[in-house]
């Protein structure tokens, strides 16, 4: 899939654990857990705007595009 999903870097980065983030944004940890992975089909613009708004950060900072005929 050419869309990669950066948030457990970011996470990471502010130090903050999935179930914290998950409190704070109002979803589950596991709904949570699947974005982090990547393996989630859609994301709501406002959990998106949750999670920048509580790790600081930009959406292109948790997503990123990557063309399939791009070497790795």
């Amino acid at each position: 899939m050419p869309i990669i999903v950066n948030l457990d870097v970011i996470m990471a980065k502010r130090k903050i654990s999935l179930g914290e983030l998950a409190d704070r944004i109002g979803i589950t940890p596991s709904n949570l857990s699947i974005l982090k992975t990547g393996k989630a089909k859609a994301i709501r613009f406002n959990t998106l705007e949750s999670i920048c708004q509580i790790l600081e950060c930009q959406p292109a900072d948790i997503l990123e595009y990557r063309s399939e005929q791009t070497s790795h």
